[in-house]
């Protein structure tokens, strides 16, 4: 590369992927925070600069992209998402960071997986380095599907890194949940870098660059909307809660393969988290969208949720039943992350 030029860089999110590592600092890790898009970029220059010797002032972002499933008008509804799903949107377009969604595909027994958002990051990834000529392509992921994909950017002369985080840590369920990154894509990309060591480096615990891959916690806000019973980034108890109510509601989510769904109550308050282990007389699988349940209200550890959770008499009626709304159903979602691919 010549003195005067500019180093060309392009970054694709594997928006699933992305999401998980983020929301792991928000509840997991003693950071308490959720990644920057500023940081993340900044940090890529830096990186960048030393791998290829040059000065970071040679080194420039020059597209970004984020690749994600998406909730249909509906379910973002059901879920409470609407709002939050936009603050999120205009975190991107403040980073000029270009969006781009597919439908998360719809199953049967109401579990959602994305379909094809991992071919679409491919496919753009080497048509735009195809004819903007990228010096560098960052790929934010884990997935080992992509190692054709860096083959392809390198036969097109790109320098391929990769910023990838493993981890594990143990749900409140007691299930043991693990994040890695496949051996084959760290084995192929030009740089590879796990991003987890070097954010626990003790030697590096004050270095700003570090510290700025997280939003501040007066900031917290460009990734998600704070509720009005959301504290620190949790949600918490109603001053109205009453604890061991029986309420009436409808399947409006299940992610059968990670064990929990979420609850709409008939009362119209938000939505209610529960977890397989709550159900009582029939496993998850057996679950269907729109089944109608009974449900007593709870205090979970991050707030509201569904225990002692069973079929309703007439769930498989056509027509809703009335049902008393004086019954206190007000509570919030136990976890806000959108549906991950099975």
């Amino acid at each position: 590369m010549r003195e005067k030029d500019i180093c060309r860089i392009a970054v694709f999110y594997d928006g699933a992927y992305f999401f998980k590592v983020s929301s792991y600092y928000v509840y997991q890790h003693e950071r308490r925070a959720r990644l920057s898009f500023r940081g993340v970029h900044d940090f890529i220059i830096s990186e960048i600069a030393q791998r290829e010797g040059i000065s970071p002032s040679r080194c420039q972002i020059v597209d970004a992209a984020y690749f994600q499933g998406r909730l249909t008008a509906q379910q973002a509804a059901d879920q409470d998402r609407l709002f939050s799903d936009r603050v999120f949107e205009d975190a991107l377009t403040r980073a000029d960071i270009a969006l781009y969604q597919q439908h998360l595909a719809f199953r049967p027994d109401g579990t959602f997986e994305e379909k094809r958002i991992d071919v679409w990051l491919a496919l753009e990834a080497y048509e735009m380095t195809s004819l903007k000529n990228y010096d560098v392509c960052v790929l934010i992921t884990g997935d080992g599907d992509f190692v054709p994909l860096v083959r392809k950017l390198n036969t097109l002369g790109a320098r391929v890194m990769l910023l990838g985080w493993e981890f594990e840590y143990e749900r409140e369920d007691g299930r043991t949940m693990r994040t890695q990154v496949s051996t084959g894509l760290i084995d192929r990309v030009n740089y590879p870098v796990l991003m987890k060591p070097l954010i626990d480096d003790r030697a590096r615990r004050h270095d700003p660059l570090i510290d700025s891959l997280f939003l501040p916690q007066s900031t917290q806000g460009e990734w998600e909307w704070r509720s009005p019973h959301r504290e620190n980034g949790h949600r918490t108890l109603p001053a109205d809660f009453v604890e061991g109510v029986e309420c009436q509601g409808t399947i409006v989510n299940l992610i059968a393969g990670k064990g929990y769904g979420f609850i709409k109550p008939a009362a119209g308050s938000d939505n209610y988290f529960f977890h397989a282990s709550d159900l009582i007389d029939i496993g998850i699988d057996g679950l269907r969208y729109d089944d109608k349940v009974l449900f007593v209200t709870a205090r979970g550890e991050k707030g509201i949720v569904a225990k002692n959770v069973r079929l309703s008499p007439d769930h498989d009626d056509d027509d809703e039943e009335d049902y008393d709304s004086d019954d206190d159903c007000d509570d919030m979602e136990e976890h806000d992350a959108i549906p991950a691919r099975a």
